[in-house]
């Protein structure tokens, strides 16, 4: 059969992000010219902060002071998790050297980036989760320098929480400064002299603008956009579960899709069924939230096989993507386009988000197509080296000669001729018809 859409989404993810894109451009073109004083006019204009920009060791102290031991102990715990799967991820990473041609030994080096700028976003939640994803994350590379940057929250300073996480994650300076201004100072270096080589973390859509923007002059994690979820289920599923997962992530805002893939025509109406009542009985601000994404970027797709459903996945290639079906090892090696892949019903993306360890910096609108999520890779440089005898000279130079004056490149093929004669004088070799046009 085809494809059918049981529910199809109103928006799409460009729907927002070009007058977004307008504004971002804007601010950090003024940001470039006016350096920290357009940082702090918009900080006071956007955020109603006046106070420091960079804190200092007695601010950090005072601001946490008052959290909870049990707050402390399950930040630590996740925290750890987090950076015992980073560990893991960069030990899997090795340097290497070999004899490419005898007498040629090339290689490569894993080298982490000097300055990493990681923005942990607030707002309608206090993203206390992703502090620890970038920060950590970082710090398990090797970045000599992580710089956290947050906004204010309610007018005191970064929440206390979020700080707390920041600090315990290893941020080496931290920031307060929010939005496309936290960006731009990133960026440029401002207030700590110190550009930072790559900016990540998850952000609203001007966050998301900024760095779009930016990318090619700093690097960055994931062109990002709002939170997605897509779930693909078949008649083995629990319609209570499937719909309480995308309830728990349209929560993230007015914008964030969430899509069920389905066998079951029984299972999707069960669950087009429950979203109003779970939406409805959040607070006020979550259902304010998952109203709106689920009415205009929800969609429910009824599938005929399961490999309809995962070329209907890979399609999407969503940030987060859980299968709640039968034979989840033939999914693991099917699927291919998704940021983090959630096997069961046992795993959900809320544990993902905050502590069972993988990162929640997720590629989304599509990008799962071609980059996977935040890792310690983001931080390091893949360095290549290389290294000859003068006899291997004999056969590279003579091939890299031919070449070049097959491209009309000269210069190039005299770089090979003057080594040639330097090396061994009064002998001949095949080095190509010289360029002369």
């Amino acid at each position: 059969m085809a494809l059918e859409y049981l529910k199809r989404a109103a928006k799409t993810a460009e729907t927002e992000a070009r007058a977004a894109g307008t504004v971002a451009a804007e601010m950090l073109a003024d940001i470039e010219r006016r350096r920290e004083a357009a940082a702090l006019e918009y900080a006071a204009k956007l955020d109603r902060w006046r106070g420091d920009i960079v804190m200092s060791e007695t601010d950090i102290e005072r601001r946490i002071s008052g959290i909870e031991a049990h707050v402390r102990s399950d930040i630590e715990f996740a925290t750890g998790q987090v950076r015992r799967f980073a560990d893991a991820q960069r030990a899997s990473l090795e340097e290497f050297s070999i004899e490419v041609y005898p007498g040629l030994i090339a290689g490569q080096r894993l080298v982490p980036v000097n300055v990493a700028g990681c923005y942990v976003p607030t707002g309608r939640y206090a993203h206390i989760a992703s502090a620890y994803m970038a920060i950590a994350t970082a710090k398990a590379a090797g970045v000599p320098v992580v710089i956290g940057c947050s906004p204010p929250h309610g007018g005191g300073g970064i929440h206390p929480h979020v700080l707390y996480a920041m600090k315990r994650a290893g941020a080496d300076v931290i920031m307060t400064l929010g939005g496309v201004q936290a960006i731009g100072a990133l960026a440029y270096g401002l207030f700590t002299g110190t550009p930072a080589d790559i900016i990540v973390g998850a952000g609203n859509k001007y966050v998301a603008e900024a760095k779009r923007i930016l990318a090619g002059k700093v690097g960055i994690d994931v062109f990002a956009g709002p939170t997605e979820i897509a779930i693909i289920a078949d008649d083995t599923a629990d319609a209570a579960i499937v719909a309480a997962d995308l309830v728990g992530q349209a929560e993230h805002g007015h914008e964030s899709p969430a899509w069920l893939v389905t066998t079951s025509r029984e299972l999707a109406e069960r669950v087009i069924a429950r979203m109003p009542r779970l939406i409805d009985a959040l607070p006020a601000t979550a259902r304010e939230a998952a109203t709106a994404a689920w009415r205009d970027y929800g969609e429910v797709v009824l599938c005929a096989s399961a490999e309809e459903m995962a070329r209907v996945s890979d399609d999407y290639a969503p940030e987060h993507l859980e299968v709640h079906a039968r034979d989840p090892d033939w999914w693991l090696g099917r699927l291919t386009c998704y940021g983090s892949l959630f096997l069961g019903e046992e795993t959900t993306v809320a544990f993902g988000d905050k502590t069972s360890g993988p990162n929640h910096i997720l590629p989304t609108k599509g990008a799962a197509r071609y980059s996977g999520g935040l890792s310690v890779h983001k931080f390091m440089k893949t360095l290549t080296w290389q290294r000859m005898s003068r006899d291997a000279t004999r056969h590279i130079a003579q091939v890299a000669a031919r070449i070049s004056r097959l491209e009309g490149m000269e210069a190039h093929a005299r770089s090979a001729d003057d080594r040639l004669a330097k090396y061994f004088p009064g002998q001949a070799f095949s080095t190509g018809t010289r360029v002369t046009d």
